[in-house]
């Protein structure tokens, strides 16, 4: 019987797979990946006042917490790559959370230029109740000329 796929003599089974293609692919998902994770860890968008000061010395024993208050006024909680935003009393109950885990975790406060102080005040008083002694503000340098 000879039809169009048996051409008359016994083919050999072939044992390999082209693996080009999937390595086309794998590349193309590489650049894509390098592409957008720098995207991701961008966080909350916050435009810090600028102002020139010594850099907070911290230990590396504990990432530290940072709260975030952004132009809308909105609180954000970052503790390393995790970030949620928050109410504030949520925000306190969290802070309140984390402390008792890890006790002398150092919270920073990331607050928009744009925001009015008195939300600064207010978030530093609720962290205050938290349980946190003292905290540090975020600002950035002025830029050089």
């Amino acid at each position: 019987m000879h039809g169009p796929f048996n051409r008359g003599g016994r083919r050999k089974p072939m044992g390999e797979i082209n693996v080009v293609p999937f390595i086309d692919v794998m590349l193309v998902l590489l650049v894509i990946f390098m592409i957008t994770a720098p995207m991701l860890t961008q966080g909350v968008q916050v435009e810090l006042p600028q102002v020139s000061s010594e850099p907070i010395e911290q230990s590396q024993d504990n990432e530290p917490i940072i709260v975030s208050v952004d132009r809308e006024g909105a609180y954000h909680l970052m503790l390393g790559e995790d970030e949620s935003r928050l109410e504030l009393e949520e925000l306190t109950d969290r802070v309140i959370i984390l402390l008792e885990r890890q006790p002398g975790t150092p919270v920073l406060v990331r607050g928009d230029r744009n925001v009015p102080y008195g939300q600064i005040v207010t978030l530093m008083s609720s962290l205050q109740v938290a349980g946190v002694a003292n905290v540090g503000l975020i600002s950035e340098p002025p830029p050089s000329d």
